[in-house]
């Protein structure tokens, strides 16, 4: 999950070749996790389950692609944005995790401004989130989660992130009931340190969400990944409706997604009309 920076005109920094490299290299770390006894060790209701619960304990490898248009002063940009996002469970005691999440972002944009000095195509900013966990539920059925958030400045392009590093409090609650998933994920996140001449950070992102799995594991869902910029005081507020579908190949479990979404609302030169995502996530259960 990533937070919306004005874009600035400038000249490339470094260029770090194709972001497929990158999706290669945690593919080839991820193809090491051995899941020939345990992929089957749970049903794949309680997979289709877990899937939707951004803090299962449970290993997953999301990829999620994103194509918006309409970006830049000139409505003329296209921007391609994978984020790889890796979730790594740690169990601390009998009574609570640590859940790992990090978004990697590979993006490629273009025409986003007259002359091309603003395309560029590359590795941005990395999130990375850190939530605390109950392994049990509430006497209510609310999962929960808590914890630091950071802003790694890691883009390979100064179009492409913020220069600053970042810090912040992160949480999400939820809870899963008669096939039904509903809540609510959030951080914000203020820059500590970095250029100097870059604009400081201080954005919200909040994540609502409900979806519905039926009985042959394919969930509907609906959310926002709304971020507000309290510095220039501006929303961005994508609408996202999706479709996804928990399946074994080779006996491994996956959820494959599709959807669109609407950009309800957006800051000067930030994408605007309809675009789409599609997503691949692999399970590795225990």
């Amino acid at each position: 999950m990533t937070h919306t920076q004005s874009l600035k005109s400038s000249e490339s920094r470094r260029h770090v070749g194709h972001p497929a490299r990158v999706v290669t290299t945690v593919l080839l770390v991820f193809s090491g996790v051995s899941i020939s006894t345990s992929a089957c060790a749970e049903s794949d209701e309680e997979l289709a389950k877990k899937a939707q619960n951004p803090i299962a304990a449970m290993i997953s490898m999301p990829m999620q692609l994103n194509y918006d248009n309409r970006l830049g002063a000139g409505d003329d940009g296209r921007k391609w944005l994978l984020n790889v996002q890796p979730v790594i469970p740690f169990d601390l005691n009998p009574e609570w995790n640590l859940i790992s999440r990090t978004v990697v972002p590979l993006i490629d944009q273009n025409d986003m401004a007259p002359g091309g000095t603003l395309d560029a195509s590359g590795i941005g900013d990395i999130t990375q989130s850190l939530f605390f966990s109950p392994k049990s539920p509430t006497s209510g059925g609310w999962i929960w989660g808590a914890g630091p958030v950071f802003l790694l400045p890691t883009a390979s392009d100064k179009v492409l992130g913020s220069e600053k590093w970042g810090l912040g409090p992160t949480a999400v609650v939820l809870r899963q009931h008669n096939g039904w998933t509903y809540g609510v994920l959030g951080n914000h996140i203020w820059s500590v340190a970095g250029e100097d001449k870059r604009d400081d950070i201080s954005a919200t992102y909040v994540q609502p969400f409900v979806g519905y799995t039926t009985r042959t594991f394919t969930t509907f869902m609906i959310n926002t990944e709304s971020t507000y910029d309290w510095k220039n005081k501006a929303w961005t507020v994508p609408i996202n409706l999706t479709a996804t579908q928990m399946l074994r190949v080779g006996g491994q479990p996956l959820t494959l997604q599709a959807g669109a979404r609407y950009w309800a609302e957006s800051p000067h030169g930030g994408p605007e009309g309809w675009g789409f995502r599609v997503a691949v996530t692999f399970l590795f259960p225990k």
